[in-house]
């Protein structure tokens, strides 16, 4: 059974914070919320957790995984970014938007899209996941919560709970989240090729 966490969306508490990262850390999968929408969270290297994600969302081999980083200096250790984009992902973030862009050596090579060997990242402005990711010290593996043939993801954190009881090890919950995923934008080719519309307003990168 999944282990329910109910926080204040403004100043949660660091005994469960710390809990929760403790699952994390113990190779558990986690729902938490973002500024977009829930999204599934296990660490960097937990093999069995990708497994999982992939497995609770029926995702392919060229899914892009994203890494959701604490803030700019930690985003730049996963992916490489040219002067060029440097000012305007900046001026995105934090916010909803998932930046496709090429990897750097410290992405596990099962994280990168097979042919492009490019990974998702995105620095969320949200104060839970924002507490949850200073208390880790590293990025979350990442992967919206949307179910298979669902159209849209779900809200409610204690529905989320009864739906993945016993697919998940934790559900942190800081009342109802958006439906609307990120936008993603693909900066790899050097110009922004925006591939999904969503929570963050796209005009910043036509």
């Amino acid at each position: 059974m999944a282990r329910y966490f109910d926080v204040h969306p403004d100043d949660p508490q660091p005994r469960a914070i710390r809990q929760v990262a403790d699952l994390i850390r113990a190779d558990g999968l986690i729902v938490y919320p973002t500024d977009s929408c829930f999204a599934l969270g296990c660490q960097l290297g937990n093999k069995a957790g990708l497994d999982r994600i992939r497995e609770i969302r029926h995702l392919d081999s060229g899914h892009h995984f994203t890494l959701v980083c604490k803030d700019f200096a930690q985003l730049g250790r996963f992916v490489q970014i040219s002067n060029a984009l440097f000012r305007s992902i900046k001026a995105a973030t934090p916010g909803s938007y998932t930046f496709i862009l090429p990897a750097t050596k410290e992405v596990p090579r099962r994280l990168l899209h097979p042919k492009k060997k490019t990974v998702g990242v995105r620095i969320p402005d949200h104060t839970v996941a924002q507490a949850l990711l200073a208390e880790l010290g590293e990025p979350l593996l990442s992967s919206t919560l949307l179910l298979p043939g669902e159209e849209e993801p779900m809200t409610q954190g204690w529905e989320i709970k009864e739906r993945l009881d016993h697919a998940v090890d934790a559900v942190l919950d800081s009342g109802e989240c958006g439906a609307e995923p990120t936008t993603v934008v693909d900066l790899s080719s050097g110009e922004a090729e925006i591939v999904r519309r969503g929570a963050g307003d796209p005009s910043l990168f036509e």
